[in-house]
């Protein structure tokens, strides 16, 4: 098609092959999309288009990636945000019906659907790194390093020291949204049966793991992280490359008071709603 379509925070580029989406910078565009850059997603990477009616006077221009087709949005699984999807191309009302045009383009080119054997959008590139709450995590492409913080990290933690992966050696990522509680990255070992685990300590508490807190391990940082440490564990053929969800063991009562404390704290402090506060102190009572 050859052809360019420009909406708020982002530039589409349609090609015979691929749709090339550069991302704006500014202070309005959101900080993943500021450090994605620009991404080339082919079209065999893609199922489907749709065009919605978006908020005060806009459109909304979305394509459908498919399932495994991009690590993003594997390691997400599904916590990003409407405003942090970067398959969304807003555009102002007006340019309705040139949007519908390029819909009806990109629909007439698709031929693949479900879900890919490999990952077919290209991985944010290593070296990356960001700072959690008790550790600073940095990835080189082909291992994972933790190096624990002496004002964050758990005794546990300090006990086991800082610690190495090789990509060889792992089987997946589970990424917890920071912009929810007790949001955490934690590495899964290769050829790990998660129902015959005996039980998988806290975030906290685990060596393999690092936690996010207020400002540390953010969306725009952390994700990408893991993201691109999965399509590395997929490249090397691990046997289970993709996230999954680990069932939490049951905590003990001192735990939970004391986090129960802390979120009082932050409730206090006008942090947290008292929605929020009521909906996550049911949560953990709910643990015990």
């Amino acid at each position: 098609m050859g052809d360019v379509l420009a909406g708020f925070h982002a530039t589409w580029e349609f090609e015979s092959d691929s749709v090339l989406i550069r991302y704006e910078r500014g202070i309005r565009t959101p900080k993943l999309f500021q450090a994605l850059g620009e991404r080339r997603v082919p079209l065999d990477a893609i199922e489907g288009v749709t065009l919605t009616p978006g908020r005060r006077g806009t459109v909304v221009l979305r394509v459908a990636p498919r399932a495994g087709a991009d690590p993003l949005i594997e390691a997400a699984a599904g916590q990003l945000k409407e405003s942090g999807d970067p398959y969304r191309l807003v555009l102002p009302a007006e340019r309705e019906t040139l949007a519908e045009y390029y819909a009806d383009e990109l629909r007439a080119l698709l031929t693949e659907s479900g879900r890919t054997e490999r990952y077919l959008v290209a991985p944010p590139e290593a070296p990356l790194h960001f700072k959690a709450y008790d550790a600073k995590a940095s990835f080189d492409g082909r291992a994972v390093s933790f190096r624990w913080s002496w004002t964050g990290a758990s005794s546990a933690k300090w006990k086991a020291g800082d610690q190495s992966f090789p990509v060889a050696d792992l089987g997946g990522v589970e990424w917890r949204s920071p912009e929810m509680f007790e949001g955490y990255l934690r590495l899964l070992p290769r050829d790990a049966d998660a129902s015959a685990a005996p039980g998988v300590p806290q975030a906290d508490q685990d060596p393999a793991a690092v936690v996010f807190g207020l400002g540390y391990g953010p969306v725009h940082e952390s994700l990408p992280f893991a993201a691109a440490v999965l399509a590395a564990v997929r490249e090397r053929g691990a046997s289970a490359p993709v996230p999954v969800s680990v069932p939490a063991p049951r905590r003990d009562p001192a735990d939970i008071a004391e986090r129960i404390r802390h979120l009082g704290e932050l409730h206090q402090q006008g942090l947290v709603t008292d929605e929020e506060f009521s909906s996550k102190k049911a949560q953990l009572l709910a643990e015990l």
